[in-house]
């Protein structure tokens, strides 16, 4: 019997790095302005190792169910019913607000596009929101292939776009800001430490797709576990890149008014302006942007394309998978329509809800399978503390996320 080829390793890493890598990584500079430079990096650095073990954590669990059992399937088996209700609840309501974020900000942009190439024809916010969210929907029904396809090439043009736009930012770079060594007031940056964790945390969410990624590579864990590696440190290469080229550039004290407008990307550019001219990299940061935006979008969606059809029990054939986008799509695209602007306050709550599906329930799932399946052909390095460092940063997340809106921990407003 001729054994089943495989899709390339090169696809699932591009679902992994696109589903993490969205629009939000714009704003990482910002948020982590209290942390700085080098904060920055071993936040980033340390947040990655907890993520990638926790997404590993998932994919041992998974591997002991069969091909398309998602969240819903193996939560309920090996934790019950309860915690199943808990993380459904938080999966749904951060794949739904995150569509949602995707949609309108997808539908701006390809607005602003119609009007700045196609200024002839009428092209409102609805129509521009239903266009994207429509043409992406098509790949992410069709198969996990077709996005797999259209990932890899969103993933590429996103990346020259983002390498060619901060090139010329990268070679401007000016140690003594970034080590900011040019401020003379008295620095500090340890007490802003658990307010950037929250952000941090949700630019290297791509969990929902793993579950994905065992059907698609038929439990094949080595070629899921590199995908999960390789899509992952991309991402954190460009973060770090990103980072470097904004922080090394634009003094900490010039995030004052950047903060005040919640971390607006043209306020950020325009502070950029005056220390380095970046009027020729707008149209490439608007291309990267864009395809952040929609390889997210796809990431997101096809992880809860299958998410529901898991939930539901809906079929793979033409009919279920109609009824799994209808569930999939339409109520985000009917909440984008109707509140284009009102997503800034519930994807703040997105954040808290990762901490419980992203981080403490894959490493509840993978405790409970070793106490349920003796035999494993496939299990995390570690021994049961790195299961308990991962589940006590989950809560950590939870406290910093609560606390900063409390007020009970310092966020940077400048210095």
């Amino acid at each position: 019997m001729t054994q089943q080829k495989l899709p390339s390793l090169l696809g699932g890493a591009m679902i992994i790095a696109g589903t993490a890598i969205g629009a939000g990584m714009l704003a990482n500079p910002t948020a982590m302005s209290g942390v700085w430079f080098i904060g920055s990096v071993l936040l980033f650095l340390f947040i990655w190792g907890i993520t990638t073990l926790s997404a590993l954590m998932l994919l041992e669990a998974n591997l002991h169910f069969e091909k398309g059992a998602n969240f819903n399937t193996i939560t309920t088996q090996l934790l019950g019913r309860g915690w199943n209700i808990l993380n459904g609840i938080s999966v749904a309501f951060t794949l739904y607000i995150l569509t949602y974020a995707y949609i309108t900000s997808g539908g701006s942009i390809t607005e602003s596009l119609f009007l700045k190439f196609a200024p002839h024809l009428p092209i409102n916010h609805t129509f521009a929101a239903l266009l994207f969210c429509l043409a992406l929907a098509l790949f992410v029904s069709i198969s996990t292939k077709a996005v797999d396809r259209m990932s890899t090439i969103l993933i590429g043009g996103m990346v020259v776009a983002f390498f060619l736009s901060t090139t010329g930012l990268l070679s401007a770079v000016k140690s003594d800001i970034l080590l900011n060594q040019v401020s003379k007031d008295e620095t500090s940056y340890l007490p802003y430490l658990f307010s950037a964790i929250p952000t941090c945390l949700v630019s290297f969410g791509y969990h929902i797709c793993v579950p994905t990624l065992v059907n698609y590579y038929n439990k094949n864990s080595k070629k899921i576990t590199y995908a999960v590696l390789i899509g992952s440190l991309l991402a954190l290469l460009i973060y770090i890149s990103w980072q470097m080229a904004v922080q090394g550039n634009l003094p900490r004290a010039e995030f004052v008014p950047i903060i005040e407008k919640g971390g607006d990307v043209a306020t950020l550019l325009a502070a950029l302006n005056r220390y380095i001219p970046t009027q020729s990299i707008g149209i490439l940061l608007d291309f990267f942007a864009y395809m952040a935006i929609a390889s997210s979008f796809l990431g997101v969606t096809l992880g809860l394309f299958d998410y529901i059809a898991d939930l539901f029990k809906l079929s793979n054939n033409l009919w279920g998978r109609i009824k799994t986008a209808l569930i999939t799509f339409v109520p985000p695209l009917l909440m984008s329509l109707l509140y284009p602007y009102g997503f800034v306050t519930a994807i703040g709550y997105a954040g808290l809800a990762v901490s419980i599906w992203m981080i403490i329930i894959p490493a509840l799932l993978v405790c409970a399978s070793r106490k349920k399946f003796a035999k494993s052909n496939y299990k995390v390095f570690g021994e049961k503390w790195l299961i308990y460092l991962v589940i006590a940063f989950g809560l950590l997340n939870i406290f910093c996320y609560v606390a900063g809106q409390m007020g009970w921990i310092p966020i940077f407003e400048g210095e």
